[in-house]
Protein backbone atom coordinates (compact mmCIF):
# COMPACT_ATOMS: atom_id res chain seq x y z
CA UNK A 1 0.00 0.00 0.00
CA UNK A 2 1.17 3.37 -1.16
CA UNK A 3 2.09 5.77 1.78
CA UNK A 4 -1.02 7.86 0.27
CA UNK A 5 -3.27 5.66 0.89
CA UNK A 6 -2.52 4.30 4.10
CA UNK A 7 -3.17 8.17 5.19
CA UNK A 8 -6.19 7.97 3.86
CA UNK A 9 -7.68 5.29 5.44
CA UNK A 10 -6.08 6.46 8.89
CA UNK A 11 -7.76 9.85 8.18
CA UNK A 12 -11.05 8.69 7.74
CA UNK A 13 -10.80 6.23 10.91
CA UNK A 14 -9.14 9.03 13.19
CA UNK A 15 -11.69 10.32 15.48
CA UNK A 16 -11.28 13.56 17.61
CA UNK A 17 -12.59 13.41 21.05
CA UNK A 18 -15.66 15.36 20.20
CA UNK A 19 -15.99 12.56 17.43
CA UNK A 20 -15.28 14.37 14.26
CA UNK A 21 -12.86 12.67 11.45
CA UNK A 22 -9.55 14.51 11.14
CA UNK A 23 -10.41 14.13 7.42
CA UNK A 24 -13.36 16.03 7.51
CA UNK A 25 -11.82 18.52 9.51
CA UNK A 26 -8.62 18.79 6.66
CA UNK A 27 -11.64 19.32 4.31
CA UNK A 28 -13.31 22.26 6.20
CA UNK A 29 -10.11 23.96 6.67
CA UNK A 30 -5.97 23.21 7.10
CA UNK A 31 -5.24 20.99 10.02
CA UNK A 32 -1.93 20.77 12.23
CA UNK A 33 -1.63 17.28 12.93
CA UNK A 34 1.22 16.94 15.71
CA UNK A 35 2.18 13.57 16.94
CA UNK A 36 3.88 13.92 20.35
CA UNK A 37 5.97 11.63 22.12
CA UNK A 38 4.51 10.32 25.45
CA UNK A 39 3.14 13.13 28.29
CA UNK A 40 6.65 12.11 30.53
CA UNK A 41 8.73 13.17 28.06
CA UNK A 42 10.95 16.45 28.17
CA UNK A 43 10.42 17.10 24.53
CA UNK A 44 6.39 16.38 24.26
CA UNK A 45 6.00 19.17 26.63
CA UNK A 46 8.28 21.39 25.22
CA UNK A 47 6.08 20.70 21.87
CA UNK A 48 3.32 21.71 24.28
CA UNK A 49 4.68 25.18 24.74
CA UNK A 50 5.77 25.51 21.38
CA UNK A 51 2.24 25.14 20.11
CA UNK A 52 0.63 26.97 22.73
CA UNK A 53 2.74 30.50 22.13
CA UNK A 54 1.74 29.70 18.38
CA UNK A 55 -1.42 28.92 18.64
CA UNK A 56 -2.59 32.41 17.19
CA UNK A 57 -0.43 32.15 14.22
CA UNK A 58 -1.67 29.26 13.73
CA UNK A 59 -5.54 30.47 13.64
CA UNK A 60 -4.49 33.00 11.41
CA UNK A 61 -3.44 31.39 8.87
CA UNK A 62 -6.83 29.46 9.02
CA UNK A 63 -5.29 26.03 10.70
CA UNK A 64 -6.83 23.62 13.33
CA UNK A 65 -4.34 22.37 16.10
CA UNK A 66 -5.02 18.28 16.41
CA UNK A 67 -2.66 16.48 18.53
CA UNK A 68 -2.17 12.74 18.33
CA UNK A 69 -1.19 10.71 21.70
CA UNK A 70 -0.49 7.57 23.48
CA UNK A 71 -2.66 8.60 26.58
CA UNK A 72 -6.00 8.32 27.74
CA UNK A 73 -8.00 11.29 27.24
CA UNK A 74 -8.39 12.08 30.90
CA UNK A 75 -4.23 12.11 31.00
CA UNK A 76 -4.14 13.84 28.21
CA UNK A 77 -6.61 16.89 28.99
CA UNK A 78 -4.48 17.84 32.43
CA UNK A 79 -1.88 18.34 30.00
CA UNK A 80 -3.45 20.36 27.64
CA UNK A 81 -4.89 22.61 30.29
CA UNK A 82 -1.09 22.79 32.12
CA UNK A 83 -0.13 24.00 28.66
CA UNK A 84 -3.05 26.31 27.66
CA UNK A 85 -4.22 24.62 25.54
CA UNK A 86 -7.51 22.75 26.80
CA UNK A 87 -10.29 22.75 23.95
CA UNK A 88 -7.66 21.93 21.84
CA UNK A 89 -9.01 18.81 19.47
CA UNK A 90 -6.68 15.54 20.39
CA UNK A 91 -6.57 11.99 19.24
CA UNK A 92 -5.90 9.10 21.69
CA UNK A 93 -3.75 6.61 20.09
CA UNK A 94 -1.89 4.08 22.84
CA UNK A 95 -1.44 1.42 20.66
CA UNK A 96 0.23 3.95 18.41
CA UNK A 97 -2.11 2.55 15.20
CA UNK A 98 -2.00 6.15 13.62
CA UNK A 99 1.58 6.75 14.37
CA UNK A 100 2.60 4.03 12.15
CA UNK A 101 0.03 4.43 9.63
CA UNK A 102 2.10 8.18 9.21
CA UNK A 103 5.23 6.34 9.10
CA UNK A 104 6.57 7.29 12.56
CA UNK A 105 8.92 4.29 14.03
CA UNK A 106 10.20 3.47 16.95
CA UNK A 107 13.20 5.95 17.66
CA UNK A 108 16.91 4.01 18.19
CA UNK A 109 19.59 3.95 20.85
CA UNK A 110 20.74 7.44 18.90
CA UNK A 111 18.04 9.05 18.13
CA UNK A 112 16.46 8.90 21.53
CA UNK A 113 19.45 8.79 24.33
CA UNK A 114 22.30 10.79 22.12
CA UNK A 115 24.33 13.37 22.30
CA UNK A 116 21.94 15.66 20.99
CA UNK A 117 19.33 14.25 22.75
CA UNK A 118 20.93 14.73 25.97
CA UNK A 119 22.06 18.10 25.03
CA UNK A 120 18.87 19.66 24.01
CA UNK A 121 17.54 17.51 27.00
CA UNK A 122 19.17 19.37 29.61
CA UNK A 123 18.25 23.10 27.75
CA UNK A 124 14.29 21.78 27.22
CA UNK A 125 14.09 20.43 30.84
CA UNK A 126 16.45 22.36 33.24
CA UNK A 127 17.53 25.76 31.48
CA UNK A 128 14.01 26.14 30.07
CA UNK A 129 12.13 24.61 32.68
CA UNK A 130 10.03 22.22 31.18
CA UNK A 131 11.17 19.27 33.85
CA UNK A 132 13.04 15.90 33.49
CA UNK A 133 11.05 12.89 32.64
CA UNK A 134 10.76 10.81 35.46
CA UNK A 135 7.06 8.78 34.19
CA UNK A 136 6.50 7.64 30.83
CA UNK A 137 3.19 7.77 29.66
CA UNK A 138 2.55 5.98 26.30
CA UNK A 139 5.83 4.32 24.14
CA UNK A 140 8.47 5.67 25.00
CA UNK A 141 10.57 4.60 21.80
CA UNK A 142 7.91 5.83 19.66
CA UNK A 143 9.06 8.90 17.27
CA UNK A 144 6.81 12.10 16.99
CA UNK A 145 5.95 14.41 13.85
CA UNK A 146 4.10 16.72 12.27
CA UNK A 147 1.57 16.87 9.20
CA UNK A 148 -0.26 19.39 7.68
CA UNK A 149 -3.72 18.08 5.85
CA UNK A 150 -5.62 20.14 3.75
CA UNK A 151 -8.67 18.32 1.82
CA UNK A 152 -7.84 15.29 3.21
CA UNK A 153 -4.69 15.21 1.41
CA UNK A 154 -0.78 15.62 3.47
CA UNK A 155 0.21 18.71 1.87
CA UNK A 156 3.59 19.36 4.49
CA UNK A 157 5.19 17.21 6.80
CA UNK A 158 8.16 16.97 9.16
CA UNK A 159 9.29 13.79 10.62
CA UNK A 160 11.39 13.81 13.66
CA UNK A 161 15.33 12.78 12.91
CA UNK A 162 15.91 12.77 16.38
CA UNK A 163 13.79 12.97 19.64
CA UNK A 164 14.88 16.78 20.31
CA UNK A 165 14.48 18.08 16.87
CA UNK A 166 11.77 21.12 17.23
CA UNK A 167 9.68 21.56 14.18
CA UNK A 168 9.24 25.18 12.58
CA UNK A 169 5.13 24.39 13.26
CA UNK A 170 3.71 27.99 11.39
CA UNK A 171 6.34 27.53 9.07
CA UNK A 172 5.12 24.56 7.95
CA UNK A 173 1.76 25.56 7.72
CA UNK A 174 2.40 28.94 6.15
CA UNK A 175 4.23 26.83 3.48
CA UNK A 176 0.81 25.16 1.49
CA UNK A 177 -1.98 27.72 3.25
CA UNK A 178 -2.76 30.93 2.17
CA UNK A 179 -3.81 34.29 4.83
CA UNK A 180 -7.59 34.76 4.59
Amino acid sequence: MMMAEMYGVALRQMKTTDGLSVEGLSEQQPVLLVFLRHFGCTFCREALRDLADRLPEIHGYGGKLVLVHMSDNATAEKYFEKYQLSGVSHVSDPGCRFYQAFGLTKGTARQLFGLHSWIRGFQAGVLDGHGVGTKQLGDGFQMPGVFVLQDGQVREKFIHKLAGDRPEYVSLLASCCNVE
